[in-house]
C-alpha cells in the first residue's frame, strides 16, 4: 500500500519499455449500466477495476443485480464482469421513510448515470458521495429528470439526492444541457432505451460531444440480448506513458503503449498523435484537440521548445479538484512559469526542480506530477494513493519504466504490492 508521502527517482539508464493498460474507466461504467438493463447476461472483458468502477458495481449489487467479478489473465487492474441483466426491471428499492442508500464515492460517472437509472426503479433512492461529489453539478441533469416526470429531491439540485423512482415513461420528453458536463446526455441515453424516453442534448460544446457520441455507439452496438463485450484500453491513462515517451526521447530511450486505443471513442486518444507523433504546437484546446489529456500536455510543457497556450480549460475547474488553479499552483512550485488568464493557461518553456506535490486528491493531478519525475529529480506527492480511481497499478507501471518509487519520509524504496493504491 502507498504511504501518504512518495518521492520519484528518474531512471538512472536509458529507459526502453512497454507498458500494458488497463481498460477505459469512461467506457466500463457505461456499459455496466448497459449490462444491468440488458434483456441477458453481459460478459464485459478488460472492465477496469478501480474505486470508480467498483463504486458502480456495489450500487448495482445493491440494487438487486447478479454480478460476478473474475480476474484478468493479461492486466492486474482489469477485470471480467458477468452481469445478469434484467430487461431493465430494477428489483430492490426503498421507501420514503427509508430509502435505498447508494454512495457513489467521488465517481462522476457513477452518480450522474445512476441518478437517471434508479428513475426506471418503483421506489425510493438516496444517493450521496464524499464532499468534493456534493460539490460537483447536477442541475441540468436533475431539471431534465424532473421534465420526464420524476420527482427528484435534492438541496439546491446538488448531491445528496432523493430519487422518487416510477417506471419507465414512454413518450416522455426532455432536453439537456451538457455545457457543464456531457455526463448529463450520457446518463440520460444509457437509460433512453428502457425508460422510452425523447432527449434532445442542448448546449454542446464541442468538447463534451465525443462522449456523447461514445455514448451513442456503445448504446448501438451492445448486446442488449446478452453475449460478450470488450472494453478498450484507456486512452487518458495512456497519454500518461505517450508522455513518458515524448520526455524520455530526449534523454535516449522510449517507450511503448499496449494495446494503443483505436476505435476513436475516446477524445484523449488524439493525444498520441497531437502531442507524440507531431511537432508541438503553440496552442491546444479542450474544446477541440484533447480532455482529460490537456492536464498531462500542460504538465510536460515546460520542456517543450516554445511558449504554449492551453485554452478553453473551464470544464476543469469543476471537476474532482480545480484544476487550473492547481495545476498553474503545482508547476510553479517546480520552478515553471505559467500565466492565468481566464479559462487559459500559458506556459513557458524553462529548467523545472523538485517540489512536494498536493494532489487535492485527484488522481489526474498525481499522475500528470509523477511523469514528470522521470526528468525532475525531487518530485514528491502527497496522497499518491488517489490514483485508485482510475489507475490503481499506475506507479507499479511507472516503476517498470525503471523510476524509483520510495517513500519520502523513511526513505525505503517500494515494490510489489506496495506500489497499489488500495
Amino acid at each position: 500500500m502507498l504511504p501518504d508521502l512518495i518521492e520519484i527517482i528518474p531512471p538512472s539508464a536509458p529507459v526502453n519499455a512497454t507498458v500494458v493498460l488497463p481498460g477505459s474507466k469512461s467506457i466500463t461504467n457505461r456499459v455496466l449500466v448497459l449490462a444491468a438493463l440488458a434483456d441477458g447476461e453481459v460478459t464485459l472483458r478488460g472492465a477496469l477495476w478501480s474505486e470508480d468502477t467498483q463504486a458502480m458495481v456495489l450500487c448495482l449489487e445493491k440494487l438487486g443485480f447478479a454480478l460476478t467479478v473474475s480476474s484478468d489473465l493479461h492486466e492486474p487492474a482489469n477485470r471480467t464482469i458477468a452481469v445478469q441483466g434484467r430487461g431493465g426491471i430494477i428489483t430492490n428499492a426503498g421507501t420514503a421513510e427509508q430509502p435505498l442508500e447508494l454512495f457513489v464515492e467521488n465517481a462522476g460517472t457513477a452518480a450522474r448515470f445512476l441518478l437517471a437509472m434508479v428513475c426506471l426503479g418503483r421506489g425510493v433512492y438516496r444517493l450521496s458521495g464524499i464532499p468534493r461529489m456534493h460539490q460537483r453539478p447536477q442541475a441540468s441533469l436533475v431539471r431534465a429528470l424532473r421534465k420526464l416526470g420524476y420527482q427528484i429531491d435534492t438541496p439546491n439540485d446538488f448531491l445528496p439526492a432523493v430519487v422518487n423512482g416510477v417506471g419507465p415513461k414512454p413518450g416522455a420528453s426532455c432536453r439537456v444541457s451538457v455545457e457543464e458536463s456531457s455526463q448529463f446526455a450520457s446518463a440520460l441515453i444509457l437509460s433512453q432505451r428502457t425508460g422510452g424516453w425523447k432527449v434532445e442534448v442542448t448546449g454542446a460544446n464541442e468538447d463534451e460531444l465525443p462522449y456523447v457520441d461514445m455514448t451513442r455507439r456503445l448504446v448501438g452496438t451492445f448486446p442488449w440480448s446478452g453475449g460478450t463485450y470488450d472494453i478498450e484500453p484507456d486512452a487518458s491513462g495512456a497519454s500518461y506513458f505517450w508522455a513518458a515517451d515524448w520526455l524520455v526521447r530526449g534523454i535516449g530511450g522510449g517507450v511503448r503503449v499496449e494495446p494503443a486505443p483505436q476505435s476513436g471513442m475516446q477524445m484523449d486518444q488524439n493525444f498520441l498523435d497531437l502531442v507524440l507523433c507531431q511537432p508541438w504546437r503553440e496552442n491546444y484546446s479542450r474544446t477541440t484537440d484533447l480532455a482529460d489529456s490537456i492536464m498531462t500536455a500542460l504538465a510536460i510543457a515546460p520542456f517543450a521548445p516554445g511558449i504554449t497556450a492551453f485554452h478553453d480549460l473551464g470544464r476543469l475547474r469543476v471537476q474532482e479538484c480545480e484544476r487550473v488553479e492547481a495545476l498553474r499552483t503545482e508547476l510553479s512550485k517546480c520552478g515553471a512559469r505559467v500565466e492565468e488568464q481566464g479559462d487559459t493557461l500559458t506556459v513557458h518553456p524553462g529548467p523545472l526542480h523538485g517540489a512536494e506535490i498536493e494532489t487535492y486528491n485527484d488522481h489526474r493531478m498525481a499522475m500528470c506530477f509523477a511523469i514528470l519525475g522521470l526528468r525532475v529529480p525531487g518530485i514528491r506527492l502527497r496522497n499518491p494513493a488517489c490514483v485508485r480511481k482510475t489507475f490503481p497499478n499506475f506507479f507499479a507501471k511507472l516503476a517498470s519504466l525503471g523510476a524509483g518509487v520510495r517513500d519520502a519520509v523513511t526513505g525505503e524504496n517500494l515494490s510489489g504490492t506496495s506500489l497499489l493504491a488500495e
